[in-house]
């Protein structure tokens, strides 16, 4: 399976610690081994499945999809205006 990052993603990883780095790649690694560990959405998100995790007292969010055989990392980031970011991401997409 091939790891695929939008560039959002991307953006937001640059800026993580070490540390927070290295918890995240746990955190694909779990999902790459259980891919329906994330729920699936609803509505406009539909086919999007989120996982959530905490890196130290900061619960992430973390979407991705599959495209074929490829697992595709959307966005991550806090709770706050998540779903708001999500749904104009993919629409800007």
């Amino acid at each position: 399976m091939k790891i695929l990052q939008s560039r959002s993603f991307e953006r937001k990883v640059k800026k993580f610690t070490k540390r927070q780095k290295k918890k995240l790649d746990e955190e694909i690694r779990k999902i790459v081994d259980n891919p329906s560990i994330g729920s699936e959405k609803k509505g406009d998100l539909r086919g999007i499945f989120v996982h959530k995790f905490k890196i130290q007292t900061l619960q992430y969010l973390l979407a991705y999809r599959f495209l074929g055989e490829n697992l595709e990392l959307i966005m991550i980031g806090p709770h706050e205006n998540y779903y708001r970011d999500l749904k104009s991401y993919l629409r800007s997409g």
